[in-house]
């Protein structure tokens, strides 16, 4: 379980940079940093949104940093072996961690054992905020929300997801909880095996990311009901919210993170996720997110250790409510 105020006391950490600027080892390691390449350590399969987003921002930081940005997909375990890469890692701003939200909201309420503490990794920026969709095979014969919870109540029904604790699962089974209906999980490895698997109908629908199933929509070969954020996708106008197709006060937004080695310089810290944020922040970058069915943040370390915070509390209750639990 997610010690309690874990991510208060990362919050303590980042709050007591501008008394860290000022010492003469952290102006050192400012002026030197940095002096190597970077490693950005992803812990999910190629083709989601942590390596779409990190492969559009790694240009724009290389020119900053005057560094290349090497990106390192360590996949497995919902996010924990990336993880743990990087929580092993020395602090001196050469590896840092781009991840869901859900390695440190989520996994820590489910994994038995998560390979690394939680509190190693300290919070340097919300990079950008994604959802997921809600699509269905054209042969199961829905066209929104209500029609999928009628079919689920005449027989049984499966859906797929990239993994077991990933965004798409506990997306819908808080749906399922606030919705009163059922269906049985399929997990996959990735979320590209699932969206294999439901085009091919092998499973009739499946809840994943935007990136994943947008072009697939438009094609008309797979049929979206709703998306699980607050707002509507920019992607797709037509297509309602969870909320607004009938489940009121449902939403389920996701972030990706970018977090650091604990005892990495202050400094470190601050140009890192200055150089993200004004990456992300580029109009071309905009735009081109907005297609991959993301938004750009760019909040503080603070900002971010409060969301993760909030966001280990609801997705605590979830995973206990439906006994999540992974080795």
């Amino acid at each position: 379980m997610l010690r309690r105020h874990l991510f208060a006391s990362c919050l303590g950490l980042v709050l007591t940079g501008p008394l860290l600027v000022a010492t003469p080892l952290a102006a050192l390691a400012q002026a030197a940093w940095p002096d190597k390449p970077i490693r950005l350590v992803l812990p999910f399969p190629p083709g989601g949104p942590s390596g779409i987003s990190a492969r559009l921002a790694a240009e724009k930081m290389q020119a900053t940093l005057k560094q290349p940005i090497v990106i390192d997909n360590r996949a497995g375990a919902g996010g924990n072996i990336g993880a743990a890469e990087v929580a092993r890692a020395a602090p001196d701003g050469s590896t840092w961690l781009w991840t869901t939200d859900t390695s440190f909201t989520v996994n820590p309420h489910v994994y038995r054992s998560l390979g690394f503490k939680p509190e190693s990794l300290v919070p340097v920026t919300t990079g950008t905020q994604f959802s997921q969709t809600l699509v269905c095979h054209p042969e199961l014969g829905v066209k929104t929300l209500p029609e999928l919870v009628a079919k689920s109540k005449t027989g049984k029904l499966t859906y797929a997801s990239g993994g077991n604790g990933v965004p798409g699962h506990l997306a819908m089974e808080l749906l399922k909880s606030m919705g009163n209906f059922d269906m049985a999980h399929i997990p996959y490895k990735g979320p590209a095996g699932a969206m294999q698997d439901v085009l091919a109908n092998h499973v009739p629908c499946g809840f994943l990311a935007g990136p994943t199933v947008l072009p697939l929509v438009r094609a008309g070969k797979l049929v979206a009901l709703a998306v699980s954020g607050s707002q509507r996708s920019p992607n797709l106008p037509e297509v309602p919210t969870v909320a607004e197709a009938g489940v009121t006060g449902y939403a389920a937004d996701f972030y990706l993170v970018l977090m650091a080695p604990r005892g990495t310089p202050q400094p470190v810290i601050a140009r890192m996720r200055q150089a993200m944020v004004d990456a992300f922040n580029d109009p071309q970058i905009v735009e081109q997110l907005k297609g991959g069915d993301q938004t750009v943040v760019g909040n503080t370390p603070a900002q971010t250790a409060a969301m993760l915070e909030a966001g280990s509390k609801k997705w605590g209750e979830v995973a206990r409510r439906i006994n999540l639990g992974l080795d």
